[in-house]
């Protein structure tokens, strides 16, 4: 379905010269329709009834959390619990109060082994997990207690498979040099996967399925609070009310969702790109899905509606540069940009006329947003990120029309640009409250470790996923052939080593979030979860531009399906 399609056009307004050969990819067209449309007519006001019960069973996990307890745990399961639930964002200031006070006595006893919870595989790993998600820089040598006088792992930990998928996912936090969690990865990796199947715990079962298909720590937040309700329901130890809360918070969390998306799929079909621009990816649904994964709380409404219009039209200008404009088009729209000048319109041939107007009316819209909140300084940041974006897509654009593959070390800077994440982590928080100040902008846009490795997990797993249907219609070279231009081997050889650098990435990610950091938790998280996004859309392929079975799965329960009353246990595919 996707191969390379040429279609013979007039060039505008030239009809004496000759016509253009235009290289096509053939995207599918929208598979949603117009079924987001329909929700412009909810009511995503919740009953008085509903808002009380909301209220209560808040005011009652609250308690929970702050009661002093004698099984330390306890408290720890519980908070695990409401972050994989997706409802935190509730109890922000109670879980790091609480971790807080669990780091402050841990630093005093240096957690030397004491208490016979201290040798317990699974409340070790579950500690080490929650404090460095929360940024404490928590020492990882208290896993070698786990390790033979060999210096391997102990066989008898197989026997304990609630410790070993604690160890699995307390690994994806590791950081650079941390040998021992490396180890761990690997052991746990590979005994957990025989494990899933000879487990009589159900709930047990599909946690240890659904993590080495998508570990905690780097999976979309939102989707994985979805997955984990069932789970967590068919424990028979979980805690009724948190339950409870979670499906109600979500369902509420989801009507306001649908209108917000109902709202925008208005907008984006009033443009008609899809019949104006037919060559280009008609993706505003995954696109929304994509903003929903760094932001899903109520308060961000502004930013996702921002964020959401501008990535799809840089989704629409990447193929207009990988795909569909001219040489001498591209220098058009990029000089234009980089003016910003409407001015500019009347060269542009009639597609790139119609993009560019309504290029320019977004950032309008922004602009008029942020002038009335006393903010109107962040759009320049924001346009400075897309007319770097734009100069990369053009540099890769002449290296395809001049049939050049540079080496790896070319590549890689521009092609860490045109992932776009960059542009993305600035526009993310354009729209966001007073965190976001003047000094965070000029941070961002000083390219820190953790942007600069968020735009590496996003290349490297948009190229391994996705260069050999992209080289057969005609594209760039990918890091792929860039690696073994400089490096030669085979493509599997290239695809390991790259690989290599993704975990790396990770593990970079990872250490810019521990405390102190550079800018507020809030605005690294949006990074982060820039870098879960693209974990879950090309995982095994090109998720946003072949949308097939998982990802529409993943949208449809986000965006269509409610929790129901009870739901029905099954493991990640």
């Amino acid at each position: 379905m996707f191969v390379q399609v040429t279609t013979s056009i007039p060039a505008p307004s030239q009809n004496s010269k000759p016509e253009i050969n235009r290289r096509s990819a053939g995207f599918h067209p929208s598979i949603w329709g117009d079924h987001f449309l329909s929700y412009a007519s909810n009511n995503i006001m919740e009953s008085e009834g509903e808002k009380r019960e909301h209220l209560k069973l808040k005011e009652e996990l609250k308690e929970k959390l702050m009661a002093v307890v004698d099984a330390p745990l306890k408290k720890l399961e519980l908070i695990d619990a409401i972050q994989r639930l997706g409802v935190s964002y509730h109890f922000h200031k109670e879980i790091d109060e609480i971790l807080g006070q669990i780091m402050q006595v841990m630093n005093q006893s240096d957690f030397k082994a004491g208490s016979s919870e201290d040798d317990d595989l699974y409340t070790i790993s579950l500690n080490f997990r929650l404090l460095r998600q929360h940024g404490y820089r928590i020492s990882c040598e208290m896993f070698k207690k786990f390790k033979d006088k060999g210096g391997k792992f102990k066989e008898s930990l197989i026997d304990d498979a609630k410790g070993m998928l604690s160890l699995y996912e307390a690994t994806h936090l590791r950081a650079h040099g941390e040998d021992v969690l490396n180890q761990a990865l690997s052991f746990t990796s590979t005994h957990l996967g025989s494990m899933a199947t000879s487990l009589s715990n159900p709930s047990l079962a599909a946690q240890v399925t659904n993590a080495l298909h998508q570990p905690v720590h780097t999976g979309m937040p939102r989707l994985e609070a979805r997955r984990f309700i069932p789970v967590y329901q068919a424990d028979p130890s979980h805690d009724k009310t948190l339950l409870s809360f979670a499906r109600l918070d979500f369902n509420m969390l989801q009507r306001l969702h649908q209108k917000e998306i109902s709202d925008i799929s208005k907008w984006w079909k009033d443009l008609d790109f899809s019949t104006k621009l037919s060559f280009a990816r008609d993706r505003l649904i995954e696109c929304y899905f994509w903003i929903l994964g760094l932001y899903p709380e109520p308060e961000y409404l502004l930013a996702r509606r921002f964020s959401t219009k501008v990535i799809i039209f840089a989704s629409a200008i990447d193929d207009i540069y990988d795909v569909y404009g001219t040489l001498d088009e591209l220098e058009l729209l990029t000089e234009a940009i980089q003016r910003w000048d409407i001015n500019a319109i009347d060269q542009m041939p009639e597609y790139m006329q119609i993009y560019f107007r309504a290029f320019l009316d977004i950032y309008r819209e922004i602009e008029e947003q942020m002038a009335a909140r006393g903010k109107l300084y962040r759009v320049h940041y924001a346009k400075e990120a897309m007319k770097r974006l734009v100069r990369a897509y053009f540099q890769e654009a002449k290296w395809f029309h001049e049939k050049y593959t540079p080496t790896l070390d070319e590549y890689m800077p521009v092609a860490l640009i045109s992932s776009g994440y960059e542009m993305m982590a600035v526009t993310s928080i354009v729209g966001l409250g007073d965190i976001a100040t003047e000094d965070s902008f000029n941070w961002l846009l000083s390219r820190p470790r953790i942007v600069t490795a968020s735009e590496a997990i996003a290349r490297l797993m948009d190229d391994i996923a996705s260069h050999k249907f992209e080289q057969k219609r005609g594209h760039v070279a990918s890091s792929i052939e860039c690696y073994t231009m400089q490096y030669g081997g085979t493509e599997e050889e290239a695809v390991e080593e790259l690989r290599k650098l993704i975990a790396r990435a990770w593990m970079d990610i990872n250490e810019e979030c521990l405390r102190p950091t550079a800018v507020p938790m809030p605005l690294l998280t949006c990074i982060l979860n820039l870098a879960r996004v693209i974990e879950v859309l090309y995982k095994a392929e090109d998720g946003y531009t072949h949308v097939g079975k998982r990802i529409k799965e993943s949208v449809t329960s986000l965006l269509i399906d409610p929790v129901p009353e009870k739901c029905i246990l099954a493991g990640s595919g």
